[in-house]
């Protein structure tokens, strides 16, 4: 497994999508298989995966790119199906909606003989990618973990919001349960939202109702904090030290940078990862460079102290 800064692999990157054809004529298909603008993050993946696609169509013009997107599960296996019956794509480039459910038609598609890129939300087997681009979903929750548990001097009661059934969201989960492990933070409920607003701000109000006392949230999204915040702000509870999240949202690392007392930290997770993902794919297609295996951002702290870094005003996420 290979672990890069996020400047550095951005920078293979764009390397690899700046760098000429080399006289590669023959024809290909990218198909690029993701989320639609559901939430945030997944905004921020249609965005950067549209400007991918231009990028790529120009630097290697023998790549024809075709992106769709997809509201659900259920749609995207039947785009996949529909992408295989009337393209026929030398590379897959997927962001899977869920694990699960699309492990089975990606496998299909490999079976047909095409390169297949997954990224952020893993396959239940993974031997059936050629190369997995995502951050380090173990480290986005032990790094929250470690950091509240010597917020808390190692004792306290926290809640805790998931997203979907998918593979980074169980690394993140095992990674800040493991991280407490032999603390006496105690755990009193984890239930999903979905990475969703909404859904994280009735789950918060059921979580301030059935519990009188809460010393932190964790929110593995930004979204999903958001929803949390609003929820917590309603009831006027007090007595919540801290309400925290993932991902890097601008919003959030805007409440970092002014030192928000209750939102202090959050982790980098960018949706601009799908667009590394099809530029290696692009250079991998035209024999630039053999491609295969994982690449892993890293998911330092954000803080106060190096929040400038890795805020983007213009972000769509």
């Amino acid at each position: 497994m290979k672990y890069l800064s996020m400047f550095t692999l951005l920078s293979v990157a764009a390397l690899a999508a700046a760098a000429p054809a080399l006289g590669q004529e023959e024809q290909k298909v990218m198909a690029v298989s993701i989320p639609a603008a559901t939430h945030g993050w997944t905004g921020g993946v249609v965005y950067h995966a549209e400007a991918a696609a231009a990028e790529i169509r120009e630097a290697f013009p023998n790549i024809d790119v075709v992106v769709n997107t997809s509201p659900s599960a259920i749609a995207q296996v039947g785009a996949l199906e529909d992408l295989q019956a009337s393209r026929d794509p030398d590379a897959l480039v997927i962001l899977p909606f869920t694990s699960e459910e699309l492990t089975g038609p990606v496998e299909t598609v490999k079976n047909a003989g095409t390169f297949i890129t997954v990224v952020d939300r893993g396959l239940t087997d993974p031997s059936i990618q050629d190369l997995y681009v995502a951050g380090d979903n173990v480290a986005v929750g032990a790094n929250t973990a470690n950091w509240l548990s010597e917020q808390l001097g190692g004792e306290g009661d926290v809640v805790v919001l998931r997203g979907i059934p998918t593979v980074i969201d169980d690394e993140r989960i095992q990674g800040f349960q493991d991280a407490l492990e032999g603390t006496n933070i105690n755990i009193l409920d984890v239930q999903y939202a979905n990475w969703n607003r909404d859904e994280a701000f009735n789950l918060m109000q059921d979580y301030l109702a059935k519990y009188s006392h809460i010393d932190a949230v964790w929110a593995n999204d930004d979204d999903m904090l958001l929803g949390v915040l609003e929820a917590i702000d309603q009831a006027g509870r007090d007595d919540i030290k801290f309400a925290l999240g993932a991902n890097g949202m601008v919003d959030i690392v805007e409440m970092v940078r002014a030192g928000d007392p209750r939102t202090p930290i959050s982790t980098p997770y960018p949706p601009s990862m799908i667009k590394t993902a099809m530029y290696l794919t692009a250079a991998n297609l035209n024999g630039q460079a053999p491609v295969r295996g994982e690449v892993i951002l890293d998911a330092p702290l954000i803080t106060i102290d190096n929040a400038d870094e890795f805020y983007f005003p213009d972000s769509p996420f």
